[in-house]
């Protein structure tokens, strides 16, 4: 089940789960060492992550009270204790997502849904990706939630790859290829050229190439967070290599 404009009171409810458990694990471990480096993200240090984190809750704490990307940005936090400016907006974001509801139409980046529901999955994914970067900073890395990961990688493919994005052809990476993503059951078939990359559920049609696994390494490999060992791919390898590097494209 996954997120979309009619988010049921359960998914929420998961949503804001792991947004609690996570946000307060992301704590935790960047209270080990503000100063270490993030592996994965090599101009980063945990501080860099925890700043960062802290203005991604507030700018979504903005757009849901305003319904509209906040004017002036970005804030500024001074001289402030970033672990005491992380604190101050981690206790923020679950209530400001619990006042808007589900279906209070805001301001999003997603082209078909406008509602405070596509928030609620962001923001537990969001904060999911960056507690693992404190973690591996620290070297303590513990799993995503399956259901949650497996949501992930539906976002990442269907929202930040897929759609609108390509039409000028502007990547340095117009690989002509088609691709598949296999886990825990499900199937999501990725057709790249330079000007397009659309994506479908399921597994049907012939790929160049397929990628499956543990959702987990899958997502946090999409993510750049994580590699693929050589017994979860197959097919034409430089076609999934490439495909990576166009996925890295639309998340930077």
């Amino acid at each position: 089940m996954l997120c979309d404009m009619s988010t049921s009171p359960e998914r929420a409810a998961f949503y804001l789960a792991c947004l609690r458990a996570d946000s307060a694990r992301f704590a935790e471990v960047a209270r080990l060492g503000l100063p270490a480096k993030v592996p994965n993200c090599p101009d980063w240090t945990v501080e860099d992550v925890v700043l960062h984190l802290a203005t991604v809750y507030l700018h979504k704490i903005e757009i849901l009270r305003l319904n509209a990307l906040p004017d002036p940005w970005p804030p500024e936090f001074g001289d402030r204790d970033p672990l005491e400016v992380y604190d101050e907006h981690r206790e923020r974001i679950i209530p400001a997502l619990e006042a808007a509801g589900t279906d209070q139409e805001t301001w999003t980046f997603s082209p078909t849904d406008k509602t405070s529901a596509f928030w609620y999955r962001r923001m537990a994914l969001e904060t999911a990706v960056h507690r693992i970067d404190v973690e591996q900073a620290h070297d303590v890395v513990t799993p995503i939630d399956n259901d949650l990961a497996v949501d992930g990688i539906d976002e990442v493919l269907t929202l930040m790859l897929g759609g609108p994005w390509w039409e000028e052809g502007d990547t340095k990476h117009p690989v002509d290829a088609t691709i598949r993503i296999t886990t825990d059951g499900r199937s999501w078939t990725i057709r790249l050229d330079a000007t397009s990359a659309i994506v479908t559920q399921g597994a049907e049609g012939s790929v160049d190439a397929e990628v499956f696994g543990d959702p987990n390494e899958i997502y946090l490999w999409l993510w750049g967070r994580g590699e693929l060992d050589l017994e979860q791919a197959a097919g034409d390898d430089a076609a999934v290599q490439e495909f990576r590097s166009r996925l890295a494209e639309a998340l930077t």
